[in-house]
């Protein structure tokens, strides 16, 4: 653009104005790869079972079966959205909506290099146990709206799940707060600078594995996908919807899937920094792509070998299990890190 021309239509425009531009434009910048990377990671997810289950999985639609998700996405967008006679129409349409924004409003403060985020929050960690914490109303709104039996108890289910493992999720990451000393995310990140021996998961292992688990049940992964087992449920919350308000919800899930992911990089595996330094010359963002494909490709892999949980297992593993071991690490990792002189 002439610089006459740009200096004419931003030159004089209200600080506001320009700064709303140039937030739409990062927003843009975030969720348009976000969407793109959620259809190739249902292709990867796909392709991932086939492998472990020796068959080809999708391999027709487009190179390789690439434009297989574009295919399915483009049919469920001409698809009639049929809402139930006896459902509560606004709720019912408004929850997976819900479902979608809350998954994409978690990317906000995700760093992706030093200066590379969105909103760098210094309560970044707490803006995330918030949104996570809303999720849960996006799916018992489309349980209780859809006026089905099977629906709501998929969505009581849910509920019971996500906040159950968001207890021990919320006692680990406390004990990242302890041994760095800050809620923003960046500071966690450059903590973890140096390479591969300063990266949270050497000295929080039991931690890390606990976070890695209760994400997958957080997000309702197999083998904790309890709310959508067919057998006993149909669909869970999901079984009346349709077309693209059924689209939202795999889209909302899966963009929660990499949101796990990302958090787990920042956290335990040094976000954007390399394992070692003479890596160092690979831009960050590519680090901390490479560390959520690997993750992701973890939580494909759980998902084709484990065979799926009982609802009462669930339910002791979270309560019984892991909420003990996290509390009594709390106190542990905050004595270690405190009377060693390990903080920051």
């Amino acid at each position: 653009m002439d610089s006459g021309i740009y200096q004419t239509l931003m030159g004089g425009a209200p600080v506001w104005l320009q700064y709303g531009l140039w937030t739409t434009l990062m927003v843009l910048v975030i969720v348009l790869p976000l969407l793109l990377a959620v259809a190739f990671a249902v292709y990867f997810d796909r392709k991932v079972w086939a492998a472990m289950q020796m068959r080809r999985g999708p391999n027709v639609v487009g190179p390789f079966g690439l434009l297989q998700s574009f295919a399915d996405g483009i049919k469920l967008l001409f698809k009639e959205t049929i809402v139930p006679a006896g459902a509560n129409k606004g709720i019912f349409i408004l929850a997976p909506m819900i479902t979608f924004i809350l998954a994409m409003i978690g990317w906000a403060v995700i760093p992706w290099d030093e200066n590379l985020v969105l909103a760098n929050l210094n309560v970044g960690v707490l803006y995330l146990f918030a949104i996570s914490s809303l999720g849960v109303y996006g799916i018992i709104m489309s349980g209780w709206a859809s006026n089905s039996k099977y629906a709501f108890l998929g969505g009581l289910r849910s509920a019971a799940q996500m906040v159950s493992y968001e207890v021990s999720i919320g006692f680990v990451i406390v004990t990242v707060l302890v041994k760095v000393g800050s809620l923003n995310l960046s500071e966690i990140v450059g903590a973890q600078a140096g390479g591969i021996v300063y990266w949270h998961i050497w000295p929080l292992f039991p931690m890390f594995v606990i976070f890695l688990i209760s994400a997958m049940a957080e997000t309702n992964r197999p083998p904790f996908d309890l709310p959508e087992a067919e057998a006993e449920l149909v669909a869970g919350y999901q079984v009346e919807y349709s077309s693209m308000a059924f689209a939202l919800f795999w889209l909302g899930e899966y963009a929660n899937i990499l949101l796990m992911c990302a958090m787990t990089a920042v956290l335990f595996m040094g976000g954007w920094h390399a394992p070692v330094g003479f890596l160092e010359f690979i831009p960050g963002p590519l680090w901390l792509f490479f560390k959520i494909v690997f993750l992701f490709f973890v939580f494909a892999w759980v998902k084709a070998t484990v065979p799926r949980y009982r609802y009462d297992q669930l339910m002791r593993l979270g309560w019984k299990v892991f909420l003990p071991i996290s509390l009594f690490a709390v106190a542990a990792y905050a004595g270690i890190f405190l009377y060693g002189g390990f903080i920051g």
